[in-house]
């Protein structure tokens, strides 16, 4: 029998009066990659802060390669062999790769040839002195992985790793998440997708409410059946991988051809010069949701950050309404002050307008009434956003974007990081949304959910713009320039 790597064994968990883990355990065979599922707050990745050193457990035991581990910081995690990449990535944004795999490194500055060979295997280019800001999610997330693994990481624990990534670059993260495996190594990969889960992990343990309701090998594991486990109920799924959106006709009965957006013959320039999108042209109705399709660099993020009224072209025409909300694709850097309350992060909404006095109590009511309304777990709206999960951040931008029924909302990739429930939930509000009148443009790297969501899809592939099918084979064989 293969030996275990990672063993974590009754491990519980308080926050107050919040019971984060409640006796879970996870045991992760050497030369395996283990899935850990669950809805945003079952606990999943405060098991794996522990693992690596960010949390204390109030009981149990952790074991790495059958030895008993006590660890006081993520320093000692490292030094035993574990590292971590979390879902928002650990880099200096000011620095470069080269800088960011330097720092903390035993070598100090100077890098080592196995370095820089695995840097090479990986695609990160270490010649460049560009901020890692500047840099796309895959990138920084091959450099987060550099770094982890030039400290010697056996075991690798992946949160929501392809939350942010095209279909592309998910197949190539995985080929190295396989090639890792087979030399040996050992991952555990915190995901909300059960599709993904099943293709590539060889052991699934599910968690909800802190405790483990399933755990087996992949074999033994159904679509129906983690689902039950996850939500203690049979759900649907958001995108049924199918070829087309049953759902067509929801938010179309609503559409008119009234125009809320026009773009002709745009030209689009990213933050270094380079040109993105050549002579681009369409038209957002209203009450439509339209998708927009396109690998990272395609010129797809320039041309929703166009239409956000974030990035203006070189050339070309673009006709947007007055107001238009916006969900950037990092929540933490780009949506929130983390530090700030939840009502001032809503009274956010508008504040470059706002005139006069500012009155807390109104934005205090305002926010009580989203938080009610959109179902966000938290004790005070005075409270920081910063202690709000992952999943209730993203629900708290999602509600004060929406709020009034603007005409138009640009979201890109709104489900990021949330569960099933929640991504369902974040869906369905969008098409309430549309249905109310509000156009929305959509992006997501998950085409099941792309093709689920939308009316229509435009694709971005070398900078040109075209609308397709609203058919996966379709849209993804445009995404790579194979239509």
């Amino acid at each position: 029998m293969t030996p275990f790597a990672l063993q974590l064994s009754g491990i519980r968990k308080r926050f107050g009066r919040v019971v984060a883990l409640d006796g879970a355990d996870l045991r992760v065979r050497r030369g395996t990659v283990h899935a850990l599922l669950g809805e945003n707050g079952a606990g999943k990745t405060t098991l794996m802060r522990m693992a690596f050193g960010l949390t204390t457990p109030d009981e149990g035991t952790i074991r790495i390669d059958e030895a008993t581990m006590r660890f006081r910081s993520p320093a000692d995690a490292m030094a035993a062999g574990v590292g971590m990449v979390q879902q928002h990535f650990a880099l200096v944004p000011a620095m470069s790769a080269r800088a960011n795999i330097a720092l903390g490194a035993s070598s100090g500055r100077r890098m080592s040839d196995d370095t820089v060979r695995l840097a090479a295997q990986m695609g990160v280019r270490l010649d460049r002195d560009v901020p890692v800001a500047e840099l796309s999610v895959s990138d920084q997330q091959r450099i987060e992985l550099l770094r982890v693994l030039t400290r010697g990481a056996r075991v690798l624990i992946l949160d929501e790793p392809t939350a942010a990534l095209a279909p592309a670059e998910v197949d190539e993260l995985f080929q190295w998440v396989r090639a890792f495996r087979d030399r040996g190594g050992s991952v555990v990969l915190i995901t909300h997708k059960l599709r993904e889960a099943l293709s590539i992990a060889d052991a699934i343990t599910v968690l909800r409410r802190g405790a483990v309701t399933w755990d087996g090998a992949r074999e033994e594991a159904s679509i129906d059946g983690l689902v039950t486990a996850m939500l203690g109920r049979a759900n649907a799924l958001p995108g049924d991988g199918g070829k087309t959106n049953p759902a067509h006709g929801l938010t179309a009965i609503a559409a008119t051809r009234v125009a809320v957006a026009i773009a002709k013959g745009l030209v689009l320039r990213d933050s270094r010069g380079v040109v993105r999108v050549r002579d681009a042209s369409l038209q957002v109705n209203q009450g439509e949701i339209l998708g927009v399709a396109g690998v990272e660099g395609s010129g797809s993020r320039e041309l929703l950050y166009a239409l956000a009224g974030r990035l203006h072209p070189e050339s070309g025409e673009l006709q947007l309404p007055d107001e238009i909300r916006f969900i950037p694709e990092d929540r933490q850097r780009d949506a929130l002050l983390l530090d700030e309350s939840v009502s001032d992060n809503v009274a956010l909404r508008g504040a470059a307008a706002r005139r006069g006095w500012f009155h807390r109590s109104t934005a205090e009511a305002m926010a009580e009434r989203l938080v009610a309304r959109s179902g966000i777990h938290t004790a005070d709206v005075r409270a920081p956003v910063s202690a709000l999960s992952g999943g209730n951040q993203q629900r708290l931008v999602l509600a004060r974007e929406l709020d009034g029924t603007p005409p138009l909302l640009v979201a890109v990739n709104p489900a990021r990081g949330l569960d099933v429930a929640g991504a369902a939930t974040i869906q369905q509000q969008i098409r309430a949304a549309a249905q109310a009148g509000t156009s929305v443009v959509y992006h997501t790297p998950d085409l099941d959910e792309l093709i689920e969501t939308s009316d229509r899809i435009v694709v971005v592939f070398e900078g040109r713009v075209n609308e397709v099918d609203v058919d996966r084979d379709v849209v993804g064989r445009a995404m790579l320039g194979a239509s």
